[in-house]
């Protein structure tokens, strides 16, 4: 599937993304983890000079190596503009409107809901209030446990 291109043997370390740059040298940059802000910049791992085909995938392979693939999309050329088509615009007639009178439009009136039955419910007898005194035994009662 792959050709290597050339044998450069690198060693991966976790936490890094390792890539080929403009100038084709393989280079290395710190993976974004946990939304944290790591150290910016790149590193040169391998200087190599590869120039690239167009056509093709560069990648590091397991074994360190810089590898080529060909894409399966790409046919090898670019694309060419395609040519302009003028098309005629369409004139459209002012259509001349009869005048009529308009008719009053009447709104319908919202539909009434039907009523639901009410159930008789039954009447609860209410306590009376509590008396003066036994008001005043539970302040008591609480002033003497501060």
């Amino acid at each position: 599937m792959s050709t290597v291109v050339e044998k450069t043997g690198i060693r991966r370390e976790k936490g890094w993304l390792y890539f080929l740059d403009k100038r084709g040298d393989v280079s290395r940059a710190r993976m974004a983890r946990g939304g944290g802000k790591g150290p910016k910049g790149r590193e040169k791992v391998a200087k190599c000079g590869i120039e690239r085909e167009e056509g093709f995938l560069y990648f590091i392979d397991k074994n360190g190596n810089v590898a080529k693939v060909k894409m399966k999309r790409s046919s090898g050329r670019k694309k060419t503009a395609r040519k302009k088509t003028t098309r005629k615009k369409a004139t459209r007639k002012k259509a001349t409107r009869k005048k009529t009178a308009r008719k009053k439009t009447t709104r319908k009136k919202p539909a009434r809901r039907k009523a639901a039955k009410k159930t008789a419910r039954k009447k609860t007898a209410r306590k009376a209030p509590a008396s003066r005194k036994t008001a005043s035994k539970k302040t008591t009662r609480r002033r003497a446990r501060r």
